[in-house]
């Protein structure tokens, strides 16, 4: 079954590297617990728009498509995805814009 268990990260790899621009920066960590297997995603900074695509419409089509590999192989498949290091994306807790104040009389 050893083949089959690394089903998951081989297809995980193949795939995010097919979709970024620098596919030699990806890596996948792959862990298994009870809870069953975690799939930690690096990727280059610059590559994390692509893997997670808008409102995050790519990161949960992976997701799915890892659920049914994991189905396959009877296995709960979870995707983890790495903040890189050097990342752009602004922290989710600050808002873009302070509201405006209106200073009327």
């Amino acid at each position: 079954m050893t083949n089959s268990s690394s089903a998951d990260q081989e297809f995980l790899e193949y795939l995010v590297k097919s979709l970024v621009d620098h596919p030699d920066d990806v890596k996948v960590d792959r862990k298994v617990d009870e809870m069953g297997v975690l799939l930690s995603l690096h990727v280059n900074a610059q590559d994390m728009g692509q893997v997670v695509g808008r409102q995050g419409a790519t990161a949960k089509a992976i997701r799915s498509l890892l659920r049914i590999v994991g189905i396959k192989n009877n296995a709960r498949v979870n995707l983890k995805i790495e903040e890189p290091e050097g990342s752009t994306r602004a922290p989710r807790t600050e808002h873009p814009q302070a509201p405006e104040e209106h200073t009327e009389n």
